[in-house]
């Protein structure tokens, strides 16, 4: 390896743990109602119970499973870190996804902490830039370490020379 070249590396750090359960909240709120829905009109429609009921069972079984396996494996695969020149980010479990946004490129950088992040003490940071691709977003932080890389964002981007575009 030539001197000065970079390497491609995962990035430092992982998510706050408490992000598992806030995806295992997220799942259980998505699976939980379908399977309940569907079990109720089962049992209140008797000539339809096997066509309601069956669904009912398969949903809460993968819900259950989704809701077991994947925050886990999830948390293992998302990581990121800002260094003094770009923001790095893996993302992704079938397709993953390795982003790196040079500080000079970042034309905004948002916060959002959704009701069940609130909930968690988590939140998103999102960094926008002129790319095709989008923007790149941190799930998952702790709110408070969110706050502090937003600000530390800011201000480095702002010390950065270039034209964000």
């Amino acid at each position: 390896m030539e001197t000065g070249e970079l390497r491609l590396r995962p990035p430092r750090h992982a998510l706050d743990r408490r992000a598992i359960a806030w995806w295992r909240t997220q799942g259980a709120l998505v699976f939980g109602p379908v399977a309940l829905v569907l079990a109720a009109l089962g049992l209140l429609i008797p000539p339809a119970a096997v066509w309601l009921l069956v669904p009912a069972a398969v949903v809460a079984v993968l819900g259950v499973a989704w809701c077991a396996v994947l925050p886990g494996w999830w948390f293992g695969l998302h990581r990121w870190e800002v260094t003094e020149t770009a923001v790095y980010v893996r993302s992704g479990f079938l397709w993953q996804e390795w982003r790196v946004v040079p500080l000079s490129r970042i034309q905004t950088v948002d916060t959002l902490r959704g009701p069940l992040e609130q909930h968690f003490g988590l939140a998103t940071i999102t960094v926008t830039t002129a790319s095709a691709r989008g923007a790149v977003r941190l799930r998952g932080l702790d709110a408070q370490v969110a706050a502090d890389v937003a600000e530390q964002l800011t201000e480095r981007t702002d010390a950065t020379p270039g034209d964000a575009t």
